[in-house]
């Protein structure tokens, strides 16, 4: 990503990880796609602020989320799959136009791989899939 932020801003955001890192892999998995076009073009312009607002707003879902499965809310409630449309809703306002089907393969991607499914506390990552899967069908 081609972020415009200072080496000192970028590890106030993003601490260890580096978000260049993985992205040689995602130009060649996703490269040729609309969505990582949009992407790029968005998130070359955001601020630090954006940045710390997108991390703020990604956490609450997934602590709603977190704490809907803890309470034994159903992967396939209406309090799940609202979530479930709130985070494609967050991934289309700040990143890509997120159509229910990408959602899903978004979903698929956080159990598929234990890079993302490690973002999440143990079983969260599944309870998201889940929820998106049902929201998608809906």
């Amino acid at each position: 990503m081609e972020l415009d932020l200072t080496p000192a801003e970028r590890a106030e955001v993003f601490g260890d990880f580096d978000p260049d890192s993985h992205a040689a892999e995602a130009e060649r998995r996703w490269g040729d796609s609309a969505a990582f076009a949009q992407s790029a073009r968005r998130t070359a312009r955001y601020t630090k602020e954006d940045w710390q607002r997108i991390k703020s707003e990604a956490a609450d879902i997934s602590s709603r989320f977190a704490a809907a499965m803890d309470a034994g809310v159903a992967a396939t409630s209406e309090q799940a799959m609202n979530l479930a449309e709130e985070h494609r809703q967050h991934i289309s306002r700040w990143f890509y136009d997120c159509s229910l089907d990408l959602h899903r393969g978004l979903g698929e991607l956080y159990v598929s791989d234990p890079r993302f499914t490690a973002n999440f506390a143990p079983g969260v990552a599944t309870y998201i899939q889940a929820a998106i899967t049902a929201n998608s069908t809906r």
